[in-house]
């Protein structure tokens, strides 16, 4: 005998998410910057559990609703095996030289007036090379981080300028997943949407570039904690800094450009990574690794290199800031942030699986009274996704498919639903910690997501010009109008 199941009301949809944003407000309240460190992931478990009971009310079998999460889960296992590759290469990077070479070489060339505005840069160039965010942060991102805290500048400010240039090829990159995915789900060609894009994406850019430069120009370092000479001797003790260790940085970098997929590109540059150690760096691998004078050289490579790849490089400089700066990377620093993940899209495969998030979708359709509150109304449904499932490719497949017929019967080109998915979706998928790139940008810097927030400028900025271009009808493109034709005789 089928169970009959009946369309969930709209209280029904929001008593999970009211649920949800209940519990962990009081998580932040009660544990801070360390409530993503268990507390939201029973949040969120608990918020599952709630919407599956909802879903089993409204008809929904267990079985169903288990297979649900078993097909959501499995969407973020790509992004899963992605972070731990970076936790590896993380790992293998520092013990292999190449990042302490970074850090060397930036903290004599980068100036701290111009260092925010110089990361957003170096970070766009990058990521519009490669077309990855996660890459972007996992390489250079790390380097850069480790600059800013040998200048004594704000880790925070630095990774919401690292995260803003990464982002800014993330979007407008050919290379990129997401640049690919938005106009395939709204129906459009994919040069069409990137020239579309340009129009709201400048202009957030330019500002944010323009605010990274003020604040350093405003707030240059004053050393910080590690004094700069200090830093400098210690990396050249303790490390061979040589270019030869950037090697790694530059095959990841190459084969990323290629379209290698990120997996094991990021796993072999972890690999390449140990290799480099081993020759470049025999004696900071003997001390950490601990191995007296007697002991087999081969035996104690393997070890430190092995050790480097799942739980990470540790150091004793003798100074505890330089300490904190190198002692990080390995599998394991990455599953915490897999937790929160595995947590997050629980919640989200329930939600969408019983019907309870299209539901919400469908009561925000109800409140469309023009094109500036369509755009409007994508823009909050792309943000709720990301919050509620975790993950932007939820968020600009479901929004693209539940939105695509609405700018049809309104007249308007596809290529505004492609542009308002990214600008939205995208955009802020970062700013979110328990969803998949919020977590892996705090786990990969090293600041809480909830802390470099406030500086993500270009992905703060991005969504609320695409709402002021959507109620003032600025190059909102009609549907009779060919969007390739326009864009060339605008420019």
């Amino acid at each position: 005998m089928t169970r009959k199941i009946k369309a969930p009301t709209l209280l029904d949809a929001l008593i999970p998410v009211l649920f949800l944003v209940s519990l962990l407000t009081l998580s932040v309240y009660l544990y801070g910057d360390d409530s993503s460190y268990g507390a939201n992931q029973i949040a969120l478990i608990l918020a599952a559990g709630l919407a599956a009971i909802i879903g089993i009310k409204n008809g929904h079998g267990w079985k169903v609703i288990e297979a649900g999460i078993v097909t959501g889960i499995s969407t973020a296992l790509g992004a899963i095996l992605i972070l731990l590759a970076v936790g590896s290469l993380i790992g293998t990077w520092i013990l292999a030289g190449t990042v302490p070479t970074m850090i060397y070489y930036g903290l004599q060339i980068m100036h701290p007036s111009f260092f925010y505005v110089s990361a957003c840069l170096i970070c766009i160039l990058v990521s519009v090379s490669i077309g990855s965010s996660w890459t972007t942060a996992g390489t250079i991102g790390v380097a850069l981080i480790g600059i800013s805290q040998g200048l004594g500048l704000s880790l925070e400010m630095t990774a919401g300028a690292i995260i803003s240039g990464a982002y800014f090829g993330d979007k407008m990159s050919p290379l990129s997943d997401t640049t690919n995915l938005a106009p395939a789900v709204a129906g459009t060609e994919l040069f069409a949407h990137i020239r579309h894009m340009v129009w709201t994406t400048t202009p957030s850019i330019v500002i944010a570039l323009l605010l990274y430069l003020i604040i350093g120009l405003a707030q240059a370092g004053d050393g910080g904690s590690i004094a700069l000479d200090e830093t400098l001797s210690i990396l050249d003790t303790h490390f061979v800094i040589s270019l030869w260790a950037l090697l790694p940085l530059v095959l990841v970098l190459v084969m990323a450009a290629k379209g290698l997929p990120a997996f094991p590109t990021i796993m072999i540059g972890a690999i390449v990574g140990g290799v480099f150690a081993a020759i470049l760096q025999p004696d900071a691998i003997a001390r950490f690794v601990g191995a007296g004078a007697g002991d087999n050289a081969v035996l104690t490579t393997i070890k430190g290199v092995w050790q480097a790849l799942f739980n990470g490089f540790t150091i004793d400089t003798g100074n505890a800031a330089v300490n904190d700066l190198l002692s990080r990377g390995g599998m394991s620093s990455m599953l915490n942030t897999v937790w929160l993940i595995l947590c997050a899209l629980t919640f989200g495969a329930v939600l969408e699986h019983t019907g309870l998030l299209e539901r919400l979708v469908i009561a925000a359709l109800r409140m469309v009274t023009s094109t500036g509150s369509l755009v409007l109304t994508v823009i909050f449904t792309c943000i709720g996704v990301n919050i509620v499932a975790a993950d932007q490719y939820i968020a600009i497949v479901l929004a693209g498919r539940m939105y695509k017929a609405e700018f049809k019967r309104r007249n308007l080109d596809p290529v505004n639903l492609s542009r308002t998915l990214e600008d939205s979706a995208t955009m802020t998928s970062s700013l979110i910690p328990w969803n998949t790139c919020g977590a892996y940008m705090a786990g990969t810097l090293g600041v809480a997501t909830f802390a470099y927030l406030p500086f993500c400028f270009f992905n703060l900025i991005n969504p609320v010009v695409a709402a002021i271009y959507g109620f003032y009808n600025i190059k909102i493109i009609p549907l009779d109008v060919d969007p390739t034709e326009q864009v060339r005789t605008e420019v």
